[in-house]
This record gives structure tokens, sequence and C-alpha cells, in this order.
């Protein structure tokens, strides 16, 4: 395909917000009604009994923003928490919980504020918030030793969180297509994306969010754009379903956020041994500026390349990344 080539408009595009929220709904209710499921394929240890009960799970942070979460699997299994990259929401971790839920872990993840499901906030879309949003839901569910592994905006988020809460509840953790250390071109980072990139990502943001979040998805972010690759409709479509369910604001703001924040010296302090997953065609992320000055940084750091993989290679390359990532955990 032509890199400038038109691609077919969603199959739903006069989907309201009040539409989703009614659609989301119903799914809620359906979720809450009495399994119907045999009872040998229940699994009675799992976390979600030992929690509240609910089809809908949220967390209520410190200024009282209510946060979303996902926690499935035996409460007593090695947890692996999932944040999610920009615009995104935690249903774009689908292909790495379902693999790692059937080999025996316990997974989390949730919705970042002012992202999905949790509350669209006007404030606090920032590394810090974040981290301590982070922080709640693993307070909350009271995680021992916990893989943390983080995409993009997600991965600066994971790398906040360890420098300002500390290791004590994790044990290892993976940066994946990671924002650090630094995004923006700076005196001390010559290699960085010049401001103007991101004030263009602002602006469409802000002009007509619902056309870039189709453009960003069907072209660059999956590798799409590239000759010969072939856009999956399906694919893209998710990736649109989920920006626009969140916050025009929140998204505005956390442009700034994995753009503009130096990660270096949160990077230094972590002492655990991390994971960083770096596809060198990322034409979100650039690979060189990101992945190997990370690894470098990091006091146990350890990189790894994937020649061709684009910026969501953790859904187009689900396979090869969910092996590595486990042979990682395990190891």
């Amino acid at each position: 395909m032509k890199p400038d080539s038109v691609l077919p408009q969603p199959a739903f595009p006069e989907i309201t917000r009040r539409q989703m929220l009614v659609l989301g709904t119903g799914a809620a209710v359906t979720a809450a009604l009495p399994s119907t499921a045999p009872a040998a394929t229940r699994m009675p240890n799992s976390a979600a009994s030992s929690h509240e009960n609910l089809a809908m799970r949220y967390v209520t942070t410190r200024d009282g923003v209510q946060i979303f979460y996902k926690d499935w699997g035996p409460a007593n299994a090695t947890p692996i928490v999932f944040s999610h990259g920009w615009p995104l929401s935690s249903d774009d971790w689908d292909a790495q919980m379902l693999f790692f839920l059937s080999n025996g872990y316990r997974v989390i993840a949730h919705d970042r504020r002012g992202h999905g499901r949790s509350s669209q906030v006007w404030d606090g879309h920032d590394m810090d918030h974040y981290a301590d949003d982070l922080d709640a839901v693993v307070t909350h569910l009271d995680l021992k030793g916990a893989i943390h592994v983080g995409h993009s905006t997600g991965g600066g988020e994971v790398v906040r969180y360890l420098a300002r809460h500390g290791e004590k509840r994790v044990s290892k953790a993976c940066l994946i297509a990671a924002v650090p250390p630094l995004m923006m071109k700076t005196a001390s980072n010559p290699g960085g994306l010049p401001k103007s990139v991101f004030d263009d990502l602002q602006r469409q943001t802000a002009t007509n969010r619902a056309q870039f979040f189709r453009d960003l998805p069907a072209g660059p972010f999956y590798g799409f754009n590239r000759p010969g690759a072939k856009p999956q409709e399906g694919i893209i479509q998710n990736w649109w379903r989920q920006g626009m369910t969140g916050s025009a604001k929140a998204h505005y703001d956390g442009i700034v956020e994995f753009s503009q924040t130096d990660f270096t010296e949160d990077l230094k302090k972590i002492n655990l041994p991390v994971l960083v997953m770096h596809g060198d065609d990322d034409q979100i992320v650039p690979y060189a500026d990101a992945g190997p000055l990370s690894a470098r940084l990091l006091k146990n750091g350890t990189l790894k390349t994937y020649k061709g993989f684009p910026h969501g290679m953790p859904t187009t390359q689900a396979a090869v990344i969910n092996a590595d990532l486990r042979a990682f955990i395990k190891a």
C-alpha cells in the first residue's frame, strides 16, 4: 500500500459518546448477571473473588479521581501490572493479559486518569499523578513481587512510579517502545524530536481529534504506512474506539507530559532488572533516542531490539513480544 493511499472510513462514524456509554452500560449489566458457565470452568481462587465482586471496578485516588482497573487471575499468582500508552486504555493489553492469564499469572491493568473508563477530570494529567494513580491501584490490591510492564507513555509512568514510590512491591519491570529518557530535542538531548512535532500533535488533537485518531493507527503507529504493509481494519478501529472514549483534555495535556518529561534521573534510581524492548522502525518514539539510552541509564537494564517492528508491536507482533516477556519474567 502506498503511504498516501486513502483508507476506508470506520464502519461506525456516527456513533456518539452517549451511544458508546449506553453500550458500555449494557455490557456492564450483562456482566453482572449470574454466570451460566459450568462450575468446572470457574476459578474460585481468582483475584476477583478475593476482592469486591463487581462488574466495574474502581479505586479512588487521594484527589478523588476514580481509576478503572481490571484484575484477572488467581490471587496468589505472580501479578503482572500493565500501563498503557497514549491515548488508549487498558483494553490495549488484551493480547498480553489473555496470554499471561492462560499461563497462570494474575494480570492487572488500569485506565489512566482521563482515559478509557476512568474519571475525565480536567487536571492532574502529568507523570507524578500518573505514577500516584498507579500506586493507588497497586496499594489497593496489596500487590507484592509484581512485574510492571509499560508501553510508550505507560513506560514513562512505570519509570516515574518506581522512582517515586520505590521498589518494595516490584520484582521486575519491562519498558516497551517507551518514551524515556526524553523525547523532545533539547541542548542536552540533541537526538530528540523538535518541539514543533508535538505542537502539531496538540493542534490536531484540539481541532479534529476524531480524524487524527483515525489517521495515526492507520499510518505510523502500527507501521501500516510502510510499503507492502497490510492494514488491519479491526486494529485501526479498536485504536480509534479507545482513543475517542477518553477525554480530549487529558489527551491534549498528555502530549506535553510524554514529550517533555525528562526521565534521566528516574532511570538512574532503579535497581531491579528491567527489560527494554524497542523496534528499530518505531515512527512514534524513534529507537535511537529511546531504548538504547534508557538501557544504558539503568543499573540493571537489558536492551532487546526488534528489526522492523513498529511502535504498536505489542498488538501487531504479540506472539513475539509475549514470548520474550515471559522468558524475561521466568529468568
